[in-house]
C-alpha cells in the first residue's frame, strides 16, 4: 500500500475539521430525508413521494460536495510546501506519479468516508420504493463520485501550484464555482436556437455537475433556460469530468517532475525592450505606476487603513483599477448580449443578468478579501506590534474595515456601465432596479462581517478563508436548494421563507427575474440580513477587542 495514503487519510481523519464536516453531513442529510417523510404510516405506491425525497436528499448531497470537498486537497501539496517536507517527498524513491496517488488516494479515501455517512439517508430514499427517477441512488451517487473526482484533482492542482494555504483555498473555491456555474451560462443565452453554437453550447454545460445530478433527479423543466436537462446529460458528464480530471492529474505531476524548489526567479524583460504592442499594452496595463513613491499618511486618515491599501494586492490603486475595467467589460458584454435577446426574454432578464454577474462577484472576492484581515496579522506574528501601538480597538477594526468595504464599493460600482445600458433601452427597469441594488449592498455588507468575523475566530488564514467560504455560500445559495424542489416536494410557503433568508434570492425576486417574481421577500429579507449583520458587527467588536487586551 502506498505509505502516503495511509498517512493522508489518517491525518483527515484525525481533525476536528473532518469529524465535523463529516457528522454534519450526516445530520442535514437525514434531516432532508425527514422533511419529506411519510406522516401517519402512509406511503403512496406511484413513487411520488420517493422521488421528492430522493430530490431534497441529491440536492442537499451535491450541496455537501460541492463545499466540503474542495478545502481537502486545495491545501495537501501546499502543506508539504509550508512546513518543508515537499522536499523530502521529491527526493525519496518515490517517484511523482506515486506521491500524487497518495495524495489523491488519501482525499478521496476521505471523500468515501464522507459519502458512506450519508447511506443510511439513501437507503431510507430506496425503501420507500417506487422511484421513477433515473438511475436511482446507484446512478446519484456514481455523478456525485464523478464530481468529487473532478474537483479532487483541481485542488490538488491549485495545490501545487500555490505557496500559501489561504491562497490555495480562495483559489480552489474561485475554480469550483467557475465551473459549477459558467458552463450554464452558454447554453442560458443561446437555449431554443440551432447550429453549431448551440450544440457546442449545450456539450460544454455538461462540464459542470449540476445538469448531470438534475437528469438524475428527474427535473428537466426547473430553473430553465441552462439549467434544465434534456438528452444524455449524465454520460456526457461522466465522459468530460474523466477527461479533466486525467488533464489536471498530468498537469499535477509534470509540475511536481519538474522539480519546482529548485526553480529560479524570472529575469524579466524591460519596458524599453519589449515591442511596440507590448509597450502599449503594458502603457495601458499599469495606468498607475505600482512602484512610485507613496507620500506621508496624513492625519485624518486611519494609519491601519493606509496599510492595509499599500500592502495587500486588491488594495493597491492599479491592482482595483484593473478590476473595475474587467467589471465594467463584462457588465457591457453582458448587457449588450442580454438586450440583444430582450424582446424574447423580457426587460427582467437583463437585470437578472447583472444582478448573477455581481453575485458571482461578490461571492468570489469578499471572503478572501476580509477572511485574512486579523487571522493574517496573527499567523504572521504582527498583530502583536499592531496591539502594542496606541490605537485602540475600535481605530484597528474601522481600519481593517474600511480597507475591505473600498475595493468591495468599486467593485460593485463597475458593473453600473451596465444599468446605464439598461435605462438606454428601458427607463423604467432602471427605477425598478433600486431595489434589487439595496439587496446587493446587504450582501456585501453581510459577506464582509461574516469573513471579518472568521477571521478573528481563527488564527490561521487558510482555516478562515474556509470557513468564510463556506458561510458566504451556505447563507446566499442554500436555500436554492429549496427553490429547486418548489411545487415537488415544497410549496409556495416552505420556499418563500427559505428565499427570504437568501439576499441573493431578494435581489431577483425584486428584479422580477423568471422563476422568483412570485414571492415576496422584501421587506423581510432586509430585517433579517440587517439584523445578522447587527449580530455580526457586535461578535466581531467584541472579539478585536479580547485580542487586542494583554496575554
Amino acid at each position: 500500500m502506498n505509505p502516503i495514503i495511509r498517512r493522508e487519510l489518517l491525518d483527515l481523519l484525525r481533525t476536528r475539521t473532518a469529524t465535523a464536516a463529516m457528522i454534519a453531513l450526516a445530520v442535514v442529510c437525514s434531516l432532508l430525508v425527514l422533511v419529506r417523510w411519510p406522516t401517519g404510516g402512509v406511503s403512496d405506491l406511484n413513487g411520488a413521494r420517493s422521488l421528492q425525497v430522493l430530490r431534497v436528499f441529491g440536492y442537499g448531497l451535491l450541496a455537501g460536495v460541492l463545499f466540503l470537498v474542495p478545502a481537502f486537497p486545495a491545501t495537501s501539496i501546499v502543506w508539504e510546501k509550508v512546513n518543508g517536507t515537499l522536499a523530502l517527498l521529491l527526493n525519496s524513491p518515490m517517484s511523482p506519479w506515486s506521491i500524487y496517488i497518495g495524495k489523491l488516494g488519501g482525499v478521496l479515501g476521505f471523500a468515501v468516508v464522507l459519502l458512506a455517512v450519508t447511506t443510511p439517508a439513501a437507503a431510507a430514499c430506496h425503501a420507500l420504493g417506487g422511484m421513477s427517477a433515473k438511475g436511482g441512488v446507484v446512478l446519484l451517487y456514481a455523478v456525485l463520485a464523478a464530481a468529487t473526482i473532478q474537483l479532487t484533482t483541481l485542488g490538488l492542482l491549485v495545490s501545487s501550484r500555490e505557496n500559501s494555504s489561504d491562497a490555495a483555498l480562495r483559489t480552489t473555491y474561485a475554480l469550483v464555482l467557475a465551473v459549477v456555474v459558467l458552463p450554464l451560462a452558454p447554453y442560458w443565452f443561446l437555449q431554443g436556437g440551432s447550429g453549431p453554437e448551440v450544440d457546442l453550447a449545450s456539450l460544454v454545460r455538461c462540464l459542470s455537475p449540476v445538469p448531470a445530478v438534475m437528469e438524475t433527479l428527474g427535473n428537466t423543466g426547473v430553473g430553465d433556460r441552462g439549467l434544465g436537462t434534456e438528452g444524455d446529460v449524465v454520460p456526457r458528464y461522466l465522459g468530460l469530468s474523466l477527461l479533466t480530471s486525467i488533464g489536471c492529474a498530468l498537469m499535477t505531476v509534470s509540475g511536481l517532475g519538474r522539480n519546482p524548489l529548485d526553480r529560479s526567479r524570472p529575469a524579466g524583460v524591460m519596458t524599453q525592450d519589449r515591442s511596440l504592442s507590448g509597450r502599449a499594452a503594458r502603457r495601458i496595463f499599469f495606468l498607475v505606476d505600482p512602484q512610485r513613491r507613496s507620500g506621508s499618511i496624513n492625519l485624518l486618515f486611519n494609519p491601519v487603513l493606509v496599510k492595509e491599501l499599500r500592502t495587500r494586492r486588491f488594495g493597491r490603486s492599479h491592482w482595483v483599477l484593473r478590476l473595475i475595467a474587467l467589471c465594467a467589460i463584462l457588465s457591457l458584454g453582458l448587457s449588450y448580449i442580454a438586450v440583444s435577446g430582450a424582446l424574447a426574454w423580457g426587460s427582467q432578464s437583463v437585470g437578472g443578468v447583472i444582478i448573477l454577474l455581481q453575485t458571482f462577484l461578490l461571492i468570489l472576492f469578499v471572503p478572501s478579501l476580509a477572511s485574512g484581515l486579523i487571522s493574517a496579522e496573527r499567523e504572521g506574528g504582527t498583530w502583536r506590534l499592531l496591539r502594542m501601538t496606541p490605537l485602540s480597538a475600535g481605530a484597528i477594526l474601522r481600519g481593517k474595515l474600511l480597507s475591505v468595504a473600498w475595493p468591495v464599493l468599486l467593485l460593485m460600482c463597475g458593473t453600473l456601465p451596465g444599468y446605464m445600458v439598461m435605462a438606454m433601452v428601458e427607463p423604467d427597469q432602471f427605477v425598478r432596479m433600486q431595489r434589487p441594488l439595496v439587496c446587493l449592498g446587504v450582501t456585501a455588507i453581510f459577506a464582509v462581517l461574516a469573513s471579518a468575523v472568521a477571521s478573528s475566530l481563527f488564527r490561521s488564514t487558510a482555516a478562515a478563508t474556509a470557513a468564510a467560504y463556506l458561510i458566504v455560500v451556505g447563507v446566499c445559495l442554500a436555500p436554492f436548494l429549496i427553490w429547486l424542489g418548489k411545487d415537488s416536494p415544497f410549496g409556495h410557503p416552505t420556499v418563500e421563507a427559505a428565499l427570504a433568508c437568501s439576499p441573493i434570492a431578494a435581489a431577483l425576486g425584486a428584479a422580477d427575474f423568471q422563476g422568483f417574481d412570485g414571492y415576496d421577500l422584501l421587506p423581510l429579507n432586509w430585517w433579517i440580513t440587517g439584523g445578522v449583520s447587527i449580530f455580526l458587527l457586535f461578535v466581531l467588536a467584541l472579539r478585536t477587542r479580547q485580542l487586542c487586551r494583554p496575554e
